[in-house]
C-alpha cells in the first residue's frame, strides 16, 4: 500500500471488495428464487419450467421435485450477506492507527468467494443446464390468461370485461 498508516488502520479495500461479492450473492439469490417459483408444483404451483430431479422427491408429496440446488444457492447468499456484516463491523474497528480485525475480515471474504464459486458451478451443472420449458403448463396458463380481457377493457369497459 502506498500509505502504510492507512494499510494498518483501515481495511476499506476488503470492505469494498466484499460488497461486490455480496451483490453477486444477492443477484444469485433472486435468480434461484425465480427458478424455484417458476418450477413450483406439481399441482398448485406456477410450474412453467421443469428443473432436474437431483435426488428423490418429497416423501409426502409424490411427483414433486425438490428445488435443492435453488435452496443451496439461497443458503450461500444468506451466508455471504452474514459475512458482509462481519466484514463491515471489522472495517469499523480501525481505532487510530491500528485495525486488528483483518484476520476475521480476510477469512470471511475468502469463504464468501469460495462459496459463491462452488455454488455457481453446482447450480449450473445440476440445475440450470437441465431446465426445460413445461409447454403443456405454459399453454394452459396462456389459454386461461386475462390478457385478452385486459386488452378489451378500454373498449367494452371494466365491469363488462370482468364478467
Amino acid at each position: 500500500a502506498p500509505n502504510k498508516f492507512e494499510a494498518l488502520a483501515a481495511h476499506d479495500a476488503i470492505v469494498e471488495t466484499h460488497g461486490a461479492l455480496k451483490q453477486i450473492a444477492v443477484s444469485l439469490n433472486k435468480i434461484a428464487n425465480d427458478i424455484r417459483m417458476m418450477a413450483s408444483g406439481p399441482r398448485s404451483g406456477i410450474g412453467e419450467i421443469i428443473i432436474p430431479s437431483n435426488e428423490p422427491g418429497s416423501s409426502i408429496m409424490p411427483g414433486k421435485v425438490n428445488p435443492t440446488q435453488c435452496e443451496a444457492v439461497t443458503m450461500v447468499a444468506a451466508q455471504v450477506i452474514g459475512n458482509d456484516v462481519a466484514i463491515s463491523v471489522g472495517g469499523t474497528q480501525g481505532h487510530y492507527e491500528l485495525n486488528v480485525f483483518k484476520p476475521v475480515m480476510a477469512a470471511n471474504a475468502l469463504q464468501s468467494a469460495q462459496l459463491i464459486g462452488d455454488a455457481c458451478v453446482s447450480f449450473t451443472d445440476n440445475c440450470v443446464v437441465g431446465i426445460e420449458a413445461n409447454d403443456k403448463r405454459i399453454k394452459e396458463l396462456v389459454d386461461n390468461s386475462l390478457m385478452l380481457v385486459t386488452a378489451l377493457n378500454p373498449h367494452i369497459g371494466y365491469y363488462k370485461a370482468a364478467e
